[in-house]
């Protein structure tokens, strides 16, 4: 197998940033980034990544993990909740969508085989660009919507047949294909059965001992091994190596280490799915497009036009309302990037013809590049088509908009985690009403469910904060650490209401002054608060409550310079870098022969370095805030504040001079 070079990777990742920073900003999905990223550097763009068995082999893997990902996240209990939506709607938009896309397929000369798969190809929905689009909008809770998730979860389940299929469809040909798919069929059953029954049997007792060793190291290496050993013996047995994967996801999903999994894998993932998407990109043939170009708009004129018909004639037998049936077809009118999944096996499979396979790349990609254009504007859609619907849904700022005229007098609460949640409860206890927002669509959606006043929306953004009422606001609160975010909302707020206070929380002190000077009423370091908290409750063992409060406002009300910097050790445990500029204490032993030694404190002009003098220790007394005219002696600790730079530049006057 041919190596892929490091300057092919390096450059691979400079187009891949730049196009996903580009996306981002257009808020499209990232999946198409991608796309364009290999097109973009692909053997039949630029050629600067030639087409090497390696790049092939990455695209694999990706697939592995993508079938990990979606066993991992398959729910049982949720697919038999939404049993009739999911198996019958769901079943027959993906029974007709194969049956007549199939038929056309071997109307036009694919054979049999390659016919099935594109079949099943092309009735597969994007989850991927379907829920992101809809949880932004806030329609994932309307009737479109949960009819659109329940589509795509049996989707996401028929994907597994097709995983057995295609490599049986690949045989001698000796056998009918219908016998063919029957054996296909069974052994994959059998398979299954095996390896979930020896999962659950092996899996528990074996990561229980995994997980008791407590090395996060550890732990991945088994997640790892569990998943590339099932998709061996898979492959192994004659079928796909994704379906084994996808049988390690559906396993580890079910104990109890499944969100341990996924927040320990989830940087490994995205980068492995970002790659197959991107190896589906290098697929693309663009000189072939020119003399294909016509088959290609045709096809995806007629996919996205039927799929939207079928689900609107299938839901109208669903007892849906046209509109409601007619939104679900339109968000469900791409083609999905598990289509990609069984294009790449199908081409490993020689399944079809190189013609084919760029018309159905060509397609499935341009349908993809369609669809947010579609899922946005799919209740305006709507609205036109069909007489006298108003449920047209409203855009995000309509939803933030009406959430905020039935209050008044309200806090707005910016962000919607942990703290943000304990806040509204406060302030709900006291009868006052709050309003809050949040980026976080499941959260969001899953509050809202709960009847709680929480909207989704970017609280750097102006208009999103004039649509929550800040004009009429008495109070906001911003909940996270995020300090570029706040310095944005308090700009925004002070134009708009200067005379309205503003708290904000933070991690520590870093940048309490900063955020005080863009216009902060109070800043809440939670680290210091954390610490004022638990010396209140040790003093209370033996000291009078009124001598506490004092020590806390005396504290609070000197900004927490009491409090103010820390002694670093070498390990901050939060892995942020920002530490390494944040103000410090530093303790200096003044050894014989130092310069300071005899001197007084103010003649040393330590605060012209940068630092203060916090603290000295002489014989195992420590005073603090030594006077000016103090003189060092051998032997004395001087205990300094101030920034890394600042403090080395002090040390070597002391000792130096």
């Amino acid at each position: 197998m041919e190596p892929i070079g490091f300057q092919s990777i390096l450059i691979l990742l400079v187009v891949a940033v730049v196009l996903v920073a580009m996306f981002r900003y257009l808020q499209l999905p990232q999946v198409l980034a991608y796309l364009c990223a290999g097109i973009v550097v692909g053997p039949y763009g630029m050629a600067w990544i030639p087409d090497l068995e390696g790049t092939r082999y990455l695209a694999e893997f990706g697939l592995v993990f993508l079938m990990f990902t979606v066993g991992l996240e398959f729910s049982f209990p949720k697919l038999m909740a939404m049993k009739t939506v999911v198996f019958g709607l769901g079943g027959a938009q993906v029974f007709f969508s194969c049956l007549v896309f199939g038929f056309v397929a071997w109307l036009v000369g694919v054979p049999a085989e390659g016919a099935i798969v594109i079949g099943g190809m092309l009735a597969m929905s994007s989850t991927a660009i379907v829920m992101k689009l809809l949880s932004e909008q806030l329609e994932q809770n309307l009737l479109h919507g949960r009819h659109a998730f329940s589509v795509l979860l049996f989707q996401d389940l028929i994907v597994v047949p097709f995983l057995i299929l295609i490599p049986a469809l690949a045989g001698d040909g000796e056998q009918t294909v219908w016998i063919t798919l029957g054996w296909a069929l069974l052994k994959g059953v059998m398979v299954m059965i095996a390896i979930i029954f020896l999962g659950r049997w092996l899996l528990r007792p074996f990561f229980h001992e995994v997980a008791s060793a407590r090395l996060r190291e550890f732990f991945m290496l088994a997640v790892l091994l569990l998943t590339l050993a099932s998709a061996w013996l898979t492959d192994v047995a004659g079928l796909s190596l994704a379906l084994g994967a996808f049988l390690a996801g559906v396993m580890l999903g079910e104990t109890e280490y499944r969100h341990q999994v996924e927040s320990d894998i989830l940087p490994f993932r995205d980068i492995l799915l970002g790659l197959f998407f991107v190896t589906i990109g290098m697929m693309l043939d663009l000189s072939a497009m020119r003399q294909l170009w016509p088959w290609v708009l045709v096809s995806v004129a007629a996919i996205i036009l039927f799929k939207a018909l079928l689900i609107l004639g299938l839901g109208k037998l669903f007892a849906m309302e046209t509109a409601v049936a007619l939104r679900t077809g339109l968000v469900l009118s791409q083609v999905g990037e598990f289509a990609f999944a069984l294009l790449l096996l199908a081409n490993q499979f020689h399944l079809f013809n190189q013609q084919t396979s760029q018309i159905l790349l060509a397609s499935i990609i341009l349908s993809m590049m369609v669809a947010p254009i579609i899922v946005r504007h799919n209740g305006n859609l709507a609205k036109r088509l069909v007489p006298g619907y108003t449920h047209a849904g409203e855009s995000s700022l309509d939803v933030i908009r009406a959430e905020a005229d039935v209050t008044d007098r309200h806090v707005i609460v910016c962000g919607y985690g942990r703290s943000g949640q304990n806040l509204a409860w406060m302030l709900e206890q006291e009868g006052v009403p709050n309003l809050a927002l949040d980026l976080d669509p499941i959260r969001v959606r899953d509050a809202r469910d709960a009847g709680k006043p929480v909207v989704y929306g970017d609280v750097t953004l102006r208009d999103v904060l004039e649509a929550a009422g800040l004009s009429r606001a008495t109070a906001l609160a911003i909940s996270f650490y995020d300090v570029p975010a706040a310095l944005k909302i308090l700009d925004t707020t002070r134009l708009v209401r200067p005379d309205m206070p503003v708290i904000v929380r933070t991690k520590d002190d870093a940048d309490l002054e900063r955020l005080s000077a863009a216009g902060a009423t109070e800043v809440v370091p939670e680290s210091l608060e954390g610490s004022l908290m638990m010396g209140s409750h040790l003093l209370l063992m033996g000291v009078p409550i009124s001598r506490i409060v004092r020590h806390v406002r005396n504290v609070r009300a000197d900004r927490y310079q009491m409090l103010r910097g820390f002694f670093h050790g070498e390990d901050l445990h939060d892995g942020k870098d920002t530490h390494a500029y944040q103000a410090r204490l530093h303790s200096v032993t003044q050894p014989d022969g130092a310069h300071a030694v005899g001197q007084p404190i103010s003649t040393l002009q330590l605060e012209k370095a940068g630092v203060t003098d916090s603290a000295v220790r002489r014989g195992g007394i420590r005073g603090p805030e030594p006077a000016p005219e103090t003189r060092l002696a051998a032997g004395d600790v001087l205990v300094l504040h101030g920034t890394p730079e600042a403090l080395e530049q002090a040390e070597k006057i002391l000792l130096e001079g």
